[in-house]
């Protein structure tokens, strides 16, 4: 191990994203199982049931992958990327809980085009928290913002991770403006996991880690 020490931390690394990956689809899993068995039961369009499945399908591999940054410092493994993003996703999953309680509060039509948001927040905002761990990752070990922003903008598993985040409101925005409402819990599963691209800045991770 010592012999190669860049090869077994590159193979580490594309080991960590592969674990994001593998955590997200258990969470799309879970929330679509979750939904089919509270509809066959006759909870549709209740509020626990929606925020037990939208957690779920959008944030279950959070609660996984915080397991796994904190497995990895107990272990004593070294700071990286990967263990910055699951870390930035743990924070950020409370998130979406808080704007789903205040905005029934306030009447919103969660099920109209006016709840857009809403699945956006279950998906994505994880995925803030991870963008902005992240950036952070780079801020601590490049010592310097001009850097660490460079290293952002070169940094294709950043680079992802904005995309997404950028992307998925106008495309639920557009399916609500269409017809599609969650009236169903398998329908808020379906709605929540097609708005959780959070697989996609791992997958990019993994992929870079390959090529190297």
């Amino acid at each position: 191990m010592g012999e190669h020490p860049e090869k077994d931390k590159r193979e580490e690394h594309e080991e960590e994203f592969g674990e994001l990956i593998k955590f997200t689809f258990s969470g799309f899993a879970g929330g679509l199982g979750l939904g089919w068995f509270l509809d066959r039961f006759g909870f549709q369009q209740n509020p626990v049931g929606e925020w037990a499945v939208r957690t779920l399908a959008g944030e279950g591999e959070s609660i996984l992958e915080g397991v796994f940054a904190l497995k990895k410092r107990l272990s004593g493994a070294s700071s990286s990327l990967a263990q910055a993003y699951g870390w930035g996703k743990l924070i950020g999953m409370t998130v979406p809980w808080w704007i789903d309680l205040f905005s029934r509060l306030l009447g919103v039509n969660v099920y109209g085009w006016e709840g857009f948001y809403i699945p956006y927040f279950y998906a994505m905002s994880d995925q803030l928290g991870a963008n902005v761990s992240g950036f952070i990752y780079l801020y601590r070990k490049e010592r310097s913002l001009f850097r660490a922003l460079k290293k952002y903008v070169r940094s294709p598993v950043m680079l992802t991770s904005l995309l997404v985040v950028l992307i998925v409101p106008i495309g639920l925005l557009i399916a609500r403006l269409l017809g599609f409402s969650p009236t169903t819990n398998l329908f808020t599963a379906l709605e929540t996991v097609a708005a959780n691209l959070c697989w996609l800045p791992p997958l990019v991770g993994m992929l870079v880690e390959k090529r190297k």
